[in-house]
């Protein structure tokens, strides 16, 4: 037997609380927290599949089915699916969200490169959309009305730690999320990505993804207004400010020589400061929500 032979045996250790964004703070309720979690870790799961170095990509997609198969029933239980096939059937939940994820690693574990703003968009559209639309289906929020913002903010999340991790991408797992005509445009390579510093072509690759990047945020900002659960829209609130704070630092600063992430207070004042504005706007959320029901409507 494979010392490789389950999902598993190919966990990187890492946890929500290692991610760049919350993952199911002390924000959200109790009561939907474990659903959140046992979600996180049967993506984190599929997520470690279709980063280990010493799989084949062959491997990865017979594990990433082992996985698929066990949280549908199948195939044989799986420890990484069973906490989160309970969640879903505990809530009437469909396992849809989770299914599109595992399809984003398999799209890692076949191909390592972009080609355009279009196809990055449509690997978000597997790897970090279904994540919000699954967090807002747990708290029983409206599709129509609130999945539209959340794909735009989750695209932007993932792709600023595309860009976050652009380096150490192309470094330990020969993957390169930014969009070849991208780089084109700029007279960059991908070799670049290789190097201590970034050059200044690299640079201005990486701040114009980082530039569309504020304008999904800005894109999505309306969310935190359209969301009924309060707790929900306070969660959201501090990662789209966390977010917005991150992207306009990666137009300017060198994710290849410097430190782009957030420090602990930091982090802490600038997501407090997204909790108080939506706060403030609360009592006047009616008029948002109306206006997106009109939106929907026509």
């Amino acid at each position: 037997m494979s010392q490789l032979d389950t999902a598993t045996d190919a966990r990187s250790g890492k946890g929500h609380r290692d991610e760049n964004f919350p993952v199911a703070s002390h924000l959200i309720h109790p009561r939907h927290r474990g659903a959140i979690l046992a979600f996180y870790n049967f993506v984190r799961a599929g997520d470690d599949v279709a980063d280990h170095t010493d799989l084949t990509s062959e491997r990865k997609l017979a594990l990433l089915d082992r996985l698929a198969e066990a949280l549908t029933g199948a195939g044989p239980s799986h420890p990484e699916a069973e906490p989160l096939k309970r969640e879903l059937a505990a809530r009437g939940l469909p396992p849809r969200h989770a299914l599109e994820l595992l399809d984003a690693f398999r799209m890692d574990a076949r191909k390592n490169r972009t080609a355009n703003w279009d196809e990055l968009i449509h690997y978000c559209r597997y790897s970090a959309m279904p994540v919000g639309r699954f967090v807002l289906d747990v708290h029983g929020e409206d599709p129509a009305r609130v999945w539209k913002s959340s794909d735009a903010i989750c695209a932007a999340l993932q792709i600023i730690n595309h860009l976050q991790d652009c380096g150490k991408d192309f470094t330990g797992l020969d993957r390169v999320y930014l969009p070849q005509d991208a780089l084109d445009r700029h007279g960059a390579s991908i070799a670049m990505l290789g190097a201590p510093k970034a050059s200044p072509q690299l640079r201005a690759v990486i701040a114009e993804l980082a530039q569309r990047c504020l304008d999904l945020l800005d894109e999505g900002a309306v969310l935190p207004d359209l969301i009924d659960d309060l707790r929900l829209s306070l969660e959201i609130a501090a990662i789209h400010r966390l977010a917005v704070v991150l992207a306009k630092g990666l137009t300017t600063r060198d994710p290849l020589s410097e430190k782009v992430h957030h420090g602990k207070a930091a982090f802490a004042l600038t997501a407090l400061g997204g909790v108080a504005a939506t706060l403030a706007r609360r009592p006047f959320r009616g008029r948002t929500v109306r206006a997106a029901a009109q939106g929907i409507r026509s």
